[in-house]
């Protein structure tokens, strides 16, 4: 099976600051090119913190209310510090978490979501950035084809990968929402091909209506009317 890797999806031509580079400075690159957020990175371009668009509202948050109405805000010790900080080594948030080239689309959502980020840098073997991938990036692998994900269902994960007889198996899919209707050799092969099948890039669902010839998860004999197994994720 074929998934598509964070090279695959980042960004390439990546805007990076120093640890010197001013407040103004990147509030303005953030505005032109459009993004929310820019690594920092060291002589060697290796990566040592970012710098997001929260970081620069501190300031303005940080700041008097002009019309005397708005309670003044009592930050903790470290908000105060990257308040009145001026170059983006006060502002950063060290140290930064990062993405490798090579991990999947799940590995990089999966370490956005335990860390509450919207994208990562990408950093080769050396902590060298290579790259940027963020949410939007990795939502692009539900993008693919219904008629793409079908034919590496059929081929690539029921024949080649768990040996099924081909068109043993009818596979539909609308929408991203793949339904599988046929008979297996073994009922302990249906929760596998469920859990493959939910494992290719663009899939959004899968919904089974599998039958099995023989029942190898129990010793016991089988009733005829359970020999129909239906599975729904």
């Amino acid at each position: 099976m074929w998934h598509r890797t964070v090279s695959d999806l980042m960004t390439t031509s990546v805007v990076g600051v120093r640890r010197d580079t001013g407040f103004k400075e990147i509030a303005k690159l953030l505005a032109e090119h459009d993004i929310t957020a820019v690594p920092v990175v060291d002589d060697d371009e290796r990566v040592v913190g970012v710098v997001s668009e929260a970081d620069l509202l501190r300031k303005e948050a940080g700041r008097l209310d002009p019309v005397g109405l708005l309670p003044v805000l009592r930050p903790e010790p470290s908000d105060r510090a990257k308040a009145e900080a001026t170059t983006a080594e006060g502002l950063m948030n060290s140290p930064a978490v990062t993405a490798r080239p090579q991990w999947t689309a799940v590995e990089a959502a999966q370490v956005m979501e335990r860390h509450h980020v919207k994208r990562l840098p990408v950093v080769d073997e050396a902590d060298r950035l290579v790259g940027l991938v963020s949410r939007a990036d990795l939502l692009r692998v539900f993008l693919r084809g219904d008629s793409a994900i079908r034919e590496e269902i059929s081929g690539e994960v029921l024949v080649r990968t768990v040996g099924i007889t081909p068109g043993a198996i009818t596979v539909r899919v609308v929408d991203g929402r793949v339904t599988l209707k046929g008979t297996v050799e073994r009922k302990s092969l249906i929760p596998v091909v469920v859990r493959l099948c939910q494992g290719v890039d663009g899939v959004v669902d899968v919904s089974a209506d599998l039958r099995h010839r023989v029942d190898d998860t129990s010793t016991a004999p089988e009733p005829e009317a359970s020999r129909r197994a239906g599975l729904a994720t």
